[in-house]
């Protein structure tokens, strides 16, 4: 028999969940108070300074205020105070030729430089349709003086760079060595053109070779394209090279992660709370069944080590080259402030396939390649066949494939010939040791080197 709550108990219970509900409505209203005022008297305290700093400053200091400077140089100067290392402010300059970089247009003279051992800007890359191109540049030569000033006072690839952009129209003083040594001075007429990211061909017969510069808006189109003319070109493996890729956009490193892998999951977001937001999904509907190699090394940082990563756990590639730069956290997009000037923080820390992360500590490779001080020297007058590194890659891949070769031979046919030539070695040795054993010496390290599984 149900029981019938009287009107006096009724009340008394809605009092009591009404005393609750006001007492802890009333405690979390205090603490966001409390915590209200001790920002604002710490922001209180942030802008006095300022304002004290300012004031005394201005009355005293002998030299004229360049006040865009000084606003531009507050802003870098509070990222900078925040302790985030990757947080970045763009002048308004600046976030626009980001922009240009982003979208694949620049207004420039259309080459990729480096700065190597003579100090002198050695091209690398020369932009089809650009002024560079139009003015007969080509890879190999040295850019020496940019507008008069010697390229050697520059300091490194990217101050050169810088020096290279300008505004559409504008024309730039250029002095370059040609392929002959010969020295052309010309101005040059800064314009847009279209910059690519991926480079490919076909080395060692049939493995695939493809270099990404960087992860952007074209690189996804790029890369599809690189891949299937290598498999019609008949490419048994491909060899991906990151180095000395700094990443760029996430998300088009993401979409060229879903062109290649399996179907799975590719990244996670970790926010500061601890809570993870899944970045992408590969769909699995252009899986490259090949095997694959990614040749890294200690400049191929954040989106890069992504891709290279996600390979390696979903696609089973192996990490050639030496251990990755370890960026592993996600930035803002650059948040536009009203001047046109931008700011990018970190809000995430990047969490792999596997469920790692690779911040502050890279991507640890599988087979170690390392460069001499004499290599990293001449590193940029390497090409495909004569880059270590690139052939330590490629004997990876082959390897991957079961046609491992040695010097160009397949790796049975170099062991059948390494012993029968040990066969006759020892025969000769056994009739002429008295006679030549710094020959026997040197023949028997010759083929025991030979018959070494390429690694």
């Amino acid at each position: 028999m149900n029981k019938k709550i009287s009107v006096g108990m009724m009340l008394t219970i809605v009092i009591l969940a009404m005393t609750v509900t006001f007492s802890v409505t009333m405690l979390l209203a205090m603490r966001l108070f409390d915590s209200t005022v001790s920002n604002v008297k710490e922001k209180e305290s942030m802008y006095s300074k300022i304002s004290e700093l300012d004031r005394y400053v201005r009355s005293n200091d002998y030299y004229t205020i360049d006040e865009s400077v000084l606003y531009d140089t507050i802003a870098s100067g509070y990222l900078l105070g925040t302790g985030d290392r990757y947080a970045r402010y763009y002048t308004a300059e600046a976030y626009t030729e980001l922009l240009d970089i982003q979208n694949g247009v620049l207004m420039g003279i259309g080459v990729e430089v480096a700065q190597d051992q003579t100090g002198y800007a050695k091209v690398l890359k020369v932009y089809d349709g650009s002024p560079a191109q139009e003015a007969g540049i080509t890879a190999g030569n040295y850019i020496t003086a940019i507008d008069g000033e010697d390229v050697k006072t520059m300091s490194g690839a990217d101050a050169i760079q810088a020096r290279l952009r300008g505004e559409a129209g504008t024309t730039v003083n250029l002095t370059w060595l040609d392929s002959e040594s010969s020295e052309q001075t010309l101005d040059l007429t800064r314009s847009g053109y279209i910059t690519t990211t991926v480079d490919y061909q076909i080395t060692a017969g049939n493995v695939g070779y493809i270099k990404i510069r960087q992860f952007d808006s074209t690189t996804l189109s790029e890369l599809d394209y690189a891949i299937r003319s290598l498999r019609s070109a008949g490419a048994a493996s491909l060899i991906f090279d990151l180095r000395d890729n700094a990443g760029g956009l996430l998300d088009a490193a993401l979409n060229c992660i879903d062109l290649v892998c399996p179907e799975g999951t590719m990244a996670w977001a970790e926010s500061k709370d601890g809570t993870q937001e899944v970045l992408g999904t590969s769909s699995g509907d252009s899986v490259v069944d090949l095997p694959m190699v990614c040749l890294v090394n200690g400049n191929t940082a954040s989106a890069a080590e992504l891709f290279a990563s996600c390979l390696r756990n979903m696609s089973g590639a192996r990490l050639v080259g030496t251990t990755t730069y370890g960026k592993g956290t996600i930035q803002s997009s650059p948040q536009r402030l009203s001047d046109g000037s931008a700011v990018v923080v970190t809000v995430a820390r990047l969490i792999t396939s596997d469920g790692t992360c690779f911040d502050g500590t890279g991507l640890t490779v599988d087979v170690e390649r390392a460069l001499s001080t004499d290599e990293q020297g001449v590193f940029y007058d390497f090409t495909l066949d004569t880059d270590p590194q690139v052939q330590r890659a490629v004997s990876t891949a082959q390897t991957m494939t079961g046609s491992a070769t040695v010097g160009g031979v397949n790796a049975a046919s170099s062991e059948a010939a390494s012993s029968e030539a040990a066969s006759s070695e020892a025969a000769a040795s056994s009739e002429e040791a008295a006679e030549a054993p710094a020959a026997d010496s040197t023949a028997a390290d010759s083929t025991a080197a030979s018959s070494q599984p390429a690694a």
